[in-house]
């Protein structure tokens, strides 16, 4: 009677050991699959549209390479348009982010621009650009002024060929041609005289008008100039003796650059919220560099 009792102990201690073994696996297992749910919860998902600058176009392409790799579910059109196509059609609904140069108070009235919420993601160089066969090096902001006017019509006027000059302008709504008449022409628009020369609707359309005329002259995003094709036909000139070079720009000494600006209407959220806080603090330093940005943080002057 007693080895039987013995062994119905012996039985019952077994099943409880083999039981609680099981709960234990079970308990491993479950928390296996939290951490795989939790790294993928990592991972975002959807779709958005952006459209606007021209200049961010670059940049904007580089990164959704780099972050899908990342969140390959994740799916991301941009287009230009320039940046008050940007901030109308995210005031509008139409695309879910408006890259601009400019901040929406300058293009759009206050009530408008309330609406929308600001995500400043790079500073963006630009450049005022002539033929590398011209042989110039630098011009003043009083030079590019009366070349923009028509007051000088032929490169010999400030230091050049005899040769005469093609103005390329950029179209009203342009974030670059904004940050050109405010920076370079002291907010003079009538400074710029459309009734001379050509008009292009985007930074790369600038860039081939102006590889088709050595005699012309423009300004464009410093990103469209990481070519070597570019490079080859196309300088960058110094702007009252100051190159366009990082430094410069981080300093401020240089002062054809402005804020790279992503819009949403109110809070962004999901797709667009991770993607502009890819764009701000994670794309790497050499794209930055190579396409002639300048993260926040590197920035001495706001």
């Amino acid at each position: 009677m007693k080895k039987r009792t013995l062994k119905l102990i012996v039985g019952a201690l077994l099943v409880t050991v083999i039981g609680s073994a099981m709960v234990g696996c079970g308990s491993s297992s479950n928390k296996s699959e939290t951490g795989t749910k939790t790294e993928s919860s990592d991972k975002v998902s959807g779709s958005i549209t952006m459209s606007g600058s021209s200049a961010l176009l670059p940049l904007m392409e580089q990164a959704i390479e780099t972050y899908n790799k990342e969140n390959p579910d994740a799916q991301i059109s941009a287009q230009a348009g320039g940046s008050g196509t940007g901030l109308t059609q995210v005031l509008d609904g139409s695309v879910d982010v408006g890259n601009s140069d400019i901040f929406a108070e300058e293009k759009l009235d206050k009530d408008k621009a309330s609406q929308l919420v600001d995500h400043k993601v790079v500073a963006e160089g630009f450049g005022v650009a002539v033929s590398k066969s011209l042989g110039i090096d630098n011009l003043t902001s009083a030079q590019i002024k009366d070349i923009f006017s028509g007051k000088v019509t032929n490169w010999k006027e400030v230091g050049g060929p005899d040769k005469p000059i093609l103005l390329v302008h950029r179209t009203a709504g342009s974030g670059t041609r904004a940050t050109f008449e405010k920076v370079i022409l002291g907010g003079d628009k009538s400074a710029e005289n459309e009734s001379l020369g050509v008009t292009q609707d985007s930074n790369g359309a600038v860039l081939s008008a102006m590889k088709q005329n050595d005699g012309a002259i423009s300004y464009l995003g410093l990103a469209y100039m990481n070519t070597q094709e570019a490079k080859d036909a196309i300088k960058i000139v110094k702007l009252d003796g100051v190159a366009a070079e990082k430094a410069n720009i981080s300093d401020g000494s240089y002062k054809f650059w402005s804020w790279g600006h992503m819009y949403t209407k109110g809070e962004a959220t999901g797709v667009a919220k991770s993607f502009i806080d890819y764009v701000t603090n994670k794309v790497d330093k050499s794209v930055l560099d190579n396409l002639g940005f300048v993260s926040g943080s590197e920035m001495k002057v706001k």
